[in-house]
């Protein structure tokens, strides 16, 4: 049956019946019950009356009476409220290893209620029931955000000029920057001295094969600020007016963990500036509006995300007063998904008690963990490793690693006050040397704790992980979460910059699988945006814009990609309970796609169309160019 009257229910009524018959028969004095009696319960096809016909001697009704009030419960449990809505089809991927396909699902309110044989979930069925024939159709859990910024799907789309290179955008040289930068100003009438920002550019796709400096932002505009962000998000391009808005001159030294880039001969600054040295700059490199223009654009960004499927989304690494914004809005109209933030805390330690870490959501939105950051990028050759790039930044020497970016003392000490308070943390980490770091970090937390606690601590991107790192990983319990979509973006580029060895093991997820080790993959948006197919595609297939595989032995099967997408992202979040697949009990995430990922052509699988997403058992995205089951 696929579903029981509550076992305290029924045994509840089943001890009562009991009472009354012993008292009938002397086994006990009789007494006046202090609370109310039920009224009895009766079916018509199995009256109470039949205990009046009871012949047993009071010895055997120590046996069988309590099997007769099991029994006319049973019959007379009230028949299950019908599903809202019912999915049946040959393209059911549950992603639950236990029962990987089944015929049907049904959902009723926000629960997945029956998943099986298509006789028993249809028998609840009811008048108002949806149900959807999934034909060639595929029905899977929906889709977990391992790590992103999804503020910035929406922002990029509509508050800053967008410089991206295909496929995600148009931009192929500096002169094109400068063009779109000048129609922005003046489309928009932009008064002078307003800051005009960007995000987006790709110095390893420009045709100059470097970063735009100010000399090449000034023919954009000498009256406005220009604040333009790489694609990595870990360096940005200024012009001379924000340079001298913001007082960096020749006699600004870097600050610690971050680089002034220099004009070549002098101290000049050139106007690219590099990780914490972007925090010298006298305005925001990324616009935030406020009231409804922001709580538009928080809504609108989740839009974005429920388009490619995904019902769990994050918010990795923003500030406490933005995280009460965020709840606020949760709390007047809750989100159509689940936004699980991180609150960036890279300083010195300082108590955490006071992060608002929550298990549950409220509204669709709880603060979820910290974020802390100790390194930079591959792309923008920040990435801190320990053996020297093959082809770093320009004027970089030989031994060239790159640098940290949060002293190794307060990382440990942050890391240890986490683990200690069971508040999950996940640290930035894209070089080797920052991944030591970071597991070095957790192994002292735990190592006079026994037993070791569930922690689960995630590198977030581990691009350069190396073999050994992650047998220390699966030994501590720390997560990797792997940018995957960089083999497709920067794969080539990374192997200029670190070498044919190292370059084609970057997202090593080949040698996590063969490790056993937990993981997970994510677009990072909107570094990338959050296509889940085509991330799914990228981990599976690693091919490089110029066609090269990239370390074919890291590849992942079709199953492994989705479970990093579903269950595994639900193991990360804490939340595999209650999301990752079509499971009874689970919170009913469901996305419907196009065609079944494990049956198509591996090559066709970022193709493969968002039909309708349901977060929470709603339908919250209907794909208006397909054909809907």
């Amino acid at each position: 049956m696929l579903h029981r009257a509550p076992l305290t229910v029924v045994t509840g009524v089943a001890a009562a019946l009991t009472l009354l018959f012993l008292q009938e028969y002397g086994l006990r004095p009789r007494r006046r019950l202090d609370r109310p009696r039920h009224p009895a319960i009766r079916c018509p096809h199995q009256p109470l009356t039949v205990m009046e016909r009871a012949t047993c001697r009071p010895n055997q009704a120590l046996v069988v009476i309590p099997f007769l009030g099991f029994a006319l419960l049973a019959g007379c449990a009230p028949e299950p409220d019908p599903a809202d809505a019912i999915f049946h089809g040959d393209h059911i991927v549950t992603m639950d290893p236990e029962r990987p396909t089944v015929e049907a699902v049904a959902v009723r309110g926000e629960t997945i209620v029956a998943a099986g044989p298509m006789d028993e979930v249809m028998a609840l069925e009811g008048p108002s029931t949806r149900v959807v024939d999934l034909g060639d159709h595929a029905l899977l859990p929906g889709f977990i955000d391992a790590h992103g910024h999804f503020l910035g799907a929406g922002r990029d789309q509509h508050l800053m000029v967008g410089l991206h290179p295909p496929p995600v955008g148009d931009v192929n040289n500096i002169d094109d920057i400068v063009r779109k930068v000048r129609a922005w100003i003046d489309e928009r009438d932009i008064p002078p001295g307003e800051p005009v920002t960007g995000r987006g550019y790709d110095d390893s796709l420009l045709e100059e094969g470097r970063h735009p400096t100010r000399e090449d932002l000034d023919r954009a505009s000498t009256e406005h600020p220009i604040i333009l962000t790489h694609v990595s998000g870990h360096l940005v391009a200024t012009n001379s007016a924000l340079l001298a808005a913001s007082n960096i001159t020749a006699d600004t030294p870097d600050p610690s963990g971050g680089v002034i880039r220099r004009i070549e001969g002098s101290m000049e600054p050139d106007g690219v500036l590099e990780e914490t040295a972007r925090g010298l700059l006298a305005f925001e490199r990324r616009p935030t509006p406020s009231g409804a223009e922001l709580d538009d654009l928080i809504r609108r960004s989740i839009d974005i995300y429920l388009s490619h499927g995904t019902t769990t989304i994050q918010d990795g690494g923003i500030t406490p007063e933005h995280a009460a914004v965020l709840q606020e809005a949760a709390d007047r109209e809750p989100f159509k998904a689940d936004v699980a933030a991180f609150i960036r805390k890279n300083g010195a330690p300082d108590a955490v008690p006071g992060v608002p870490y929550r298990r549950g959501y409220q509204g669709g939105f709880r603060v979820a963990g910290v974020k802390l950051m100790l390194d930079g990028s591959p792309q923008g050759r920040t990435a801190w490793v320990t053996v020297p790039y093959e082809e770093g930044p320009p004027g970089a020497p030989p031994d060239y690693v790159a640098y940290g970016t949060m002293e190794p003392g307060d990382y440990k000490a942050q890391a240890d006050q986490l683990i200690d308070a069971g508040i999950p943390f996940i640290a930035h980490a894209n070089g080797d040397a920052a991944m030591d770091l970071m597991i070095d970090g957790v192994d002292e937390a735990v190592a006079d704790l026994d037993p070791m606690p569930d922690h689960r601590s995630v590198i977030i991107h581990a691009q350069l992980m190396r073999a050994d790192q992650l047998d220390r990983a699966k030994e501590l319990n720390v997560v990797p979460s792997f940018f995957a979509a960089h083999a497709f973006f920067w794969g080539d580029w990374h192997r200029r910059s670190f070498g044919e060895e190292r370059g084609n093991n970057v997202s090593p997820l080949g040698w996590a699988l063969e490790r056993g080790v937990p993981f997970t993959i994510h677009n990072d948006a909107s570094v990338v945006p959050p296509h889940m197919m085509r991330l799914v595609s990228i981990a599976v297939n690693r091919k490089t814009r110029s066609g090269h595989i990239l370390g074919p032995h890291q590849r992942a099967t079709v199953m492994q990609a989705l479970h990093a997408v579903t269950l595994g992202g639900a193991y990360q979040y804490f939340e595999e309970d209650t999301k990752g697949s079509i499971t009874v009990g689970k919170q009913a995430d469901l996305v419907i796609l196009g065609e079944n990922p494990l049956t198509a052509d591996p090559e066709d699988l970022e193709f493969i169309p968002i039909l309708e997403t349901f977060s929470r058992g709603r339908s919250v995205f209907v794909n208006a160019a397909e054909p809907n089951p």
